[in-house]
């Protein structure tokens, strides 16, 4: 009588044959192990990709950092300071207007870009007549060039609002606001909240869509109305939007550049004048160690906010989820 070892094969309740424990094993490992093999067409893809994005961004952002340490002119000769130049930075007031200006826009911008943005996304996710028209119009400014709607804004502010202005008689926009120091900033968030609005409308279109019609009916037999619905259902239901929204504008408007340069060159004098415009005029002004201590602090604060918008995210992302 030949007895059945486990090595090869069983017999199944219906007297066919099954694959042994140990071959069954082997299988699965052989499987898993197809599984974390890395395909040698990923390398074809990632190595280029990652040798050139090292030559172009990381070697000369170390190179950067290391002369931020040095009196470097961006040419000739130089000597190592140590943490002269991050010390300097923290007395000079240039520096600290730009970061006090690029703070300051920026918060007010975002405010002004998402209160907008959700009202319009809220209007355009109701049943409205021609809303896909609509939608389509207020996404226009997302694919025009930032510097030509800066010049294009900049042509608006210093002749037709003035002129405007002049023919109802209204006495303070009767000059343009880009020679102001004090109203300058103002026409940097207006265009800035009409170029950056239809990016965050998106987003909250995306989220308003994903609330179940359901939740809206049942509040409304509770007899709760449109202000009640808002507090009580949307806004929380979109937290996650919201915070995405906001901090990704945030890190957008420090970056401010194409804009200021068209509306106001950073004028009158330096009263409009960001972080970025500054280490880029340090760049061309012989300024170039300074600046790049500057644009090292810089990359720091922004690195820091990209950590917060992925603490501020992740919990919320699960559960929207």
């Amino acid at each position: 009588m030949t007895m059945q070892t486990p090595l090869t094969r069983e017999t199944d309740a219906s007297g066919g044959s099954a694959p042994g424990p140990r071959t069954a094993a082997t299988r699965v490992h052989r499987r898993v192990g197809s599984l974390h093999r890395t395909e040698p067409m990923y390398y074809f893809f990632v190595v280029p990709a990652l040798v050139l994005f090292t030559a172009f961004v990381v070697a000369p952002a170390c190179v950067g950092v290391f002369y931020s340490f040095t009196d470097y002119l961006g040419f000739g000769a130089w000597h190592f300071l140590g943490l002269e130049n991050y010390k300097a930075l923290v007395s000079d007031p240039s520096i600290l207007a730009s970061y006090g200006f690029t703070l300051g826009f920026a918060l007010v911008t975002v405010v002004v870009t998402q209160v907008i943005a959700l009202a319009l996304a809220i209007g355009l996710t109701k049943k409205v007549k021609y809303a896909a028209g609509l939608r389509s119009v207020f996404v226009i400014p997302m694919v025009v060039s930032g510097i030509v709607v800066a010049y294009v804004f900049n042509y608006l502010f210093s002749n037709t609002l003035p002129a405007l202005a002049t023919s109802v008689g209204f006495g303070p926009l009767e000059q343009s606001i880009l020679g102001d120091p004090n109203l300058a900033w103002l026409s940097i968030v207006i265009v800035s909240a009409w170029q950056t609005v239809p990016g965050a409308l998106l987003v909250y279109t995306a989220g308003l869509t994903s609330i179940p019609n359901d939740l809206y009916e049942a509040s409304a037999l509770d007899g709760a109305g449109a202000w009640k619905q808002l507090r009580s259902i949307t806004l929380p239901l979109i937290s996650g939007f919201i915070v995405i929204n906001t901090v990704l504008g945030v890190k957008g408007y420090l970056g401010a550049y194409d804009v200021i340069v068209g509306l106001t060159g950073g004028g009158p004098g330096t009263a409009t004048s960001s972080v970025a415009m500054t280490i880029f005029g340090g760049f061309t002004g012989g300024d170039y160690a300074y600046q790049m201590a500057n644009a090292t602090v810089f990359f720091i604060i922004t690195v820091l906010i990209s950590v917060l918008q992925l603490a501020a995210t992740r919990g919320r992302n699960l559960r929207l989820a």
